[in-house]
Parts: C-alpha cells; sequence; structure tokens
C-alpha cells in the first residue's frame, strides 16, 4: 500500500512510519518539523516540510496516489490550545478537513486519524469511559479532536471515505519530546536524567490512562485495511496519578528528588481513563506493555540519547 503519514517526524507517527515500512508499504511523510525531528524519519520514506494547511499538499496527494493517510499532525499541547484556540482551530480543524478533503479528491481509500480519549470526554461520569459517553471536552483541544471525528463521518457518509478515529490515552514512550508541557513521563525521565528537579502540577493526584508507543503501533496496523467507519478507544482502562509516575521514574532513574508542586495550569482534567473493549472486539488489539515496563524503556530511550 502507499501511505501517507501526516505528522511522521514526530514521537507517535514517526513509530508508525518505521512500523508501515517494515511491513512493506510505501510511505510518505508530511511534517513542520514544529516539534518532530529530522533524525527520526525512517530511510525508505518520501519526506515532505510541510504544513498539513499548506495548498502545497494537494501536490503531495496529486504525486503519491496514496491508498490510506494515517493523520498525526496536530497542535497537541492542552495549554497551548487554552492560551491560543484560534492557532489550535487553524491546524487541528482546518488543517484536517483539507486532509479529507484532498482524501475524497485524489481517491484516496481509508483515514485514520489520532483522536484523543484523554481530553474528549472530558470531566468523566464513568471509569473508564466507553466511546458512548457523553464528550463533553473542556479544552479547545478536546474541541477540535471531536469536530475532526464529525467531519470524518460526513466525508464517509457522503463520499465513501473508510474512516477510524482511534481515541488515544496518554501515550508516552521513546521519541516523546521531553521539552515540552505535555508529555508527562517524558518530562520527569530529562529531568532527573539531568540532575533537575522536575515539578508534580497540583497535588498529583490527577489520574490519567498511560499507553505504551508501541501497543499504539500496533492499533494503527489493525486498523489499515478497516471498512467503514469506526470510534475506538486506544488505552489500558487503567488509572495511575502523577504522584506514582514521579515515584516510579524517580525510583527506576535512581534520582531521588523530593517530591515538589507547582500551580495547576488551566485546562487539566483532574481523572481520565478509557474503555478499550471495542477495540478488543472490532480490531483484536488490547495493550500489552505494563507501565512499569513502559517506563523503564522510556527511561533507558532517554538515558541512551
Amino acid at each position: 500500500m502507499r501511505a501517507l503519514v501526516t505528522g511522521g517526524a514526530g514521537f507517535i507517527g514517526s513509530h508508525i512510519a518505521d512500523a508501515l515500512i517494515a511491513l512493506g508499504h510505501q510511505v510518505t511523510i508530511i511534517d513542520n518539523l514544529s516539534t518532530g525531528r529530522l533524525e527520526n524519519i525512517p530511510q525508505g520514506a518520501e519526506f515532505f516540510e510541510l504544513d498539513i494547511g499548506s495548498p502545497e499538499v494537494e501536490d503531495v496527494f496529486e504525486r503519491g496516489q496514496f491508498d490510506l493517510v494515517f493523520h498525526h499532525a496536530a497542535q497537541i499541547d492542552v495549554r497551548v490550545s487554552v492560551r491560543d484556540p484560534l492557532a489550535d482551530l487553524r491546524t487541528n480543524i482546518a488543517g484536517s478537513v483539507a486532509l479529507l478533503e484532498w482524501c475524497r479528491r485524489y481517491g484516496v481509500g481509508r483515514f485514520v486519524f489520532a483522536s484523543t480519549g484523554g481530553a474528549i470526554y472530558g470531566e468523566q461520569e464513568a471509569f473508564p469511559a466507553a466511546e458512548d459517553h457523553p464528550t463533553r471536552p473542556v479544552s479547545p483541544y478536546g474541541v477540535t479532536k471531536l469536530a475532526v471525528e464529525r467531519y470524518m463521518y460526513v466525508y464517509h457518509l457522503e463520499y465513501g471515505l473508510n474512516a477510524t478515529a482511534l481515541r488515544y490515552a496518554n501515550v508516552y514512550g521513546p521519541r516523546q519530546n521531553p521539552f515540552g508541557e505535555a508529555g508527562v513521563v517524558a518530562i520527569f525521565c530529562r529531568k532527573m536524567l539531568d540532575g533537575e528537579q522536575a515539578y508534580i502540577n497540583g497535588d498529583g493526584t490527577q489520574t490519567r490512562d498511560y499507553v505504551y508507543v508501541d501497543d499504539v503501533v500496533r492499533a494503527n496496523a489493525l486498523a489499515l485495511n478497516m471498512e467503514g467507519f469506526h470510534i475506538l478507544n486506544i488505552g489500558t482502562g487503567r488509572e495511575t496519578d502523577v504522584l506514582t509516575i514521579f515515584d516510579a521514574l524517580n525510583r527506576q532513574s535512581g534520582a531521588d528528588l523530593p517530591r515538589k508542586h507547582r500551580p495547576e495550569p488551566p485546562g487539566e482534567q483532574q481523572r481520565s481513563s478509557i474503555d478499550p473493549g471495542r477495540a478488543l472486539e472490532v480490531l483484536g488489539w488490547r495493550s500489552e506493555v505494563e507501565l512499569e515496563r513502559g517506563m523503564k524503556l522510556t527511561l533507558e530511550y532517554f538515558r541512551r540519547h
């Protein structure tokens, strides 16, 4: 198959590009390198340094004659979305709809979208949240992801595009950006290995569902041949608080840092976990990497890099 991976120089997208090439597919990557890195791009992939909203993306579609698109390019930071919702809208909604339109015009058969289970449900009524849980995002980032899912359904209904939205829990692992404001595992790893104080936002009891990047890649590979329209949670179904993450990495790294706290930023959810039952039923997928092992693998990566 001929696959386009947007955001393919980034954290999750580059792992997906690796996997697709290993499976024998032809891979083209679009990334504006705002957070992605050239060294993440796998050998054998064709690369275009472009923003997904650029008119030049149409030329890539015209030349590429793609069979499917894995869409991971996005403004991914919840806090940035709170500070600048208009920029969030331009990238995450307008850019995504442009991709859907190019899929329609150039006969792309499938579209797999990196959505969010961590932000799309808002403050949950049930734990873990299934896909039919009310969607009440509390950040512009969550709103944009929900909007793109709705556009995907329209393109499926009106134009026959096979579209799958994978609602990721909090993904962590090698290549995650350790210098931003999102991705607590990567941020803690870097600071602890560098001997810096890692700070806990709020009291640290806020929970997330942490899923390792290799598990997420498997879900995308399984979605390659999906027909129809689907929304699937990709998570573990388990809650872990930030204090547990801090203490485990503190121990594994040997940093021996004290717990220090700072004010909680706006847009922060208190609890989050998602039910992966439908992904097991539809894809045969379940998470396999336990959190303790995943954190150890992530820490080892940052130690080497």
